[in-house]
């Protein structure tokens, strides 16, 4: 409709075409609302699943990453005493045989920098695993060292008992954040599925509420436009006073 068709509707032809669509409407909005309530209840229990999915994943990288933590912190705790007592053995003279390359490459040293890099950055999963692919190597460096050295120097019991306690835990530091990084990719799909549910849910509720405000309306609106419509043909306070009681049923 052209603006010259708009401006040749009557206010009476306007009216009713208004009532007309709003009594459409009202027969409409039942079945919207069931449709609506059926989407509703269809989405709700698997939502609730989904929910349920991802917490257990979630768990389980919490889990993962709570043990690593520990492992990593533990080990940690352990280079300042490993490196105290190779101080102590090179005083006395108790590193025998000392491999030069060894101890330029300065192992603990490094490893050391390693954790505090870890402990202290903020890291994405990149960076980190980088780290500890570094740290891993490191520490077979220091294995082969400590086992290289094991009948050499019985003095060196405790030093090599560290350093195996502390390979140890640095060992199971790594397979908990591998164990947690598969938690991570299991748990992902599960929340970017969650958070599509979610969103959808959270729509159809929307539109649920408005359908059922627009029914709650609907009478008021009809007996609005019925009573504008008689209004308009009416002559006298009589016929205005029948137009009141039929906007007001």
């Amino acid at each position: 409709m052209d603006t010259d068709e708009l401006m040749r509707v009557t206010p009476d032809e306007l009216a009713s075409a208004l009532l007309r669509r709003r009594m459409l409407l009202k027969d409409s909005l039942p079945g919207v609302i069931r449709n609506l309530e059926a989407e509703e209840d269809n989405l709700s229990p698997r939502l609730d699943r989904m929910k349920k999915s991802f917490d257990e994943a979630n768990d389980k990288v919490a889990k993962f990453k709570a043990e690593r933590d520990q492992f990593q912190t533990s080990a940690g705790t352990l280079i300042p005493d490993v490196k105290r007592i190779r101080k102590k053995l090179n005083e006395s003279g108790g590193m025998i045989n000392l491999d030069p390359k060894w101890k330029k490459m300065m192992l603990l040293e490094q490893i050391e920098e390693i954790e505090s890099k870890i402990q202290t950055s903020a890291l994405d999963h990149k960076s980190e695993r980088k780290l500890l692919e570094k740290r891993r190597a490191l520490i077979s460096e220091n294995d082969k060292w400590v086992r290289d050295r094991k009948d050499s120097n019985p003095e060196m019991a405790e030093y090599l008992e560290k350093n195996r306690e502390m390979s140890k835990l640095f060992k199971k530091a790594d397979k908990a954040h591998s164990q947690m990084i598969g938690a991570v990719s299991k748990a992902q799909p599960l929340y970017e599925k969650l958070t599509s549910a979610s969103a959808e849910i959270r729509e159809i509720r929307s539109q649920l509420d408005r359908a059922k405000e627009l029914l709650d309306q609907s009478d008021k609106a009809i007996d609005y436009w019925e009573k504008r419509i008689c209004l308009l043909y009416t002559s006298d306070a009589a016929d205005d006073m029948q137009c009141v009681d039929i906007g007001g049923r």
